[in-house]
């Protein structure tokens, strides 16, 4: 897919653990390991400002477009 998820790029800068923000944001450390790692087909707008908010981030700093 060419749109990359860089949450734990986010996580290592904000020093903060993927249960920790599963735990913030109310989604299970299982979904928090699938956008970890690339598998996610989709992210609901709501998912992402949730973590927007609890990384206090953008949502440019989260995503990422690499041409295949």
């Amino acid at each position: 897919m060419a749109i990359v998820i860089n949450i734990d790029v986010m996580l290592a800068r904000r020093k903060m653990a993927s249960g920790e923000l599963a735990e913030k944001i109310g989604i299970s450390p299982a979904n928090m390991s699938i956008l970890k790692t690339g598998k996610a087909k989709a992210l609901r707008l709501t998912t992402l400002d949730a973590i927007c908010k609890a990384l206090d981030c953008q949502p440019g700093d989260l995503l990422e477009y690499r041409a295949e």
